[in-house]
Formats: C-alpha cells, sequence, structure tokens
C-alpha cells in the first residue's frame, strides 16, 4: 500500500497574518482589497472580509432567531492574495530583514517599506 499523503503540516509559516491588507490575485473574486480576520496556517487558508462570500442555511439559534439563509465569507488559499503595500496601495511581495537590534520584521519588496 502507498503511503498517503499529508494534508497539514505542523508549523507552517504564512506571509500575511491577521488585520493585514490583502489583494486577491486570482478567482472568481480577483481585485478585491479586504482585510485579514482569520489565518489558518495549518490549512495555508486566510479569511478575508469581503471576499469568497457563500450563502449558509442556518438553522434559528439564540443569535439568528429566524433563522434562513446567511451569506458569510469562506476561506480563501494564501497563494491567492497578496498584500498591499503600504506605500503604494498596489500588491506587493513579502521579504524579510533583521533590524540592527535583532529583530525580524517583513519588508514589502516593492517600496522597502517596513510592514511589522
Amino acid at each position: 500500500m502507498a503511503k498517503q499523503k499529508k494534508l497539514e503540516s505542523a508549523g507552517n509559516k504564512l506571509h500575511v497574518k491577521k488585520e493585514d491588507t490583502v489583494m486577491v490575485i486570482t478567482g472568481k473574486d480577483k481585485g478585491k482589497k479586504g482585510r485579514i480576520i482569520a489565518a489558518y496556517p495549518r490549512q495555508n487558508r486566510v479569511l478575508v472580509e469581503g471576499v469568497n462570500m457563500v450563502k449558509k442555511h442556518a438553522r434559528p439559534s439564540q443569535q439568528n432567531p429566524q433563522g434562513g439563509i446567511i451569506t458569510q465569507e469562506a476561506p480563501i488559499h494564501v497563494s491567492n492574495v497578496m498584500l498591499v503595500d503600504p506605500k503604494s496601495g498596489q500588491p506587493t511581495r513579502v521579504g524579510y530583514k533583521v533590524l540592527d537590534n535583532g529583530k525580524k520584521v517583513r519588508v514589502a519588496k516593492k517600496s522597502g517599506e517596513i510592514i511589522d
């Protein structure tokens, strides 16, 4: 029997994190900008505000006494988003740099601006 490929790895590092502003670079929501609500590094996915909206059937509950169909965001793959450069507002790749005090920070490749 062949070995099964492990879908989830223990410690994936994402190039974006919660509260970052990102742009979707591919898919049905291409070109949309939004803020990251949640990051799921084990699945390599992020939840972006206003992107990849899906309809979900909900039973009546305390939060939603009416029930019915609700619209909410679904996670998208992290490779489909790019960080928005704080200087120019354009999507940019992310680099890493170690400062003089030994702190590692993220850097926007387009402008050289420090993100963290």
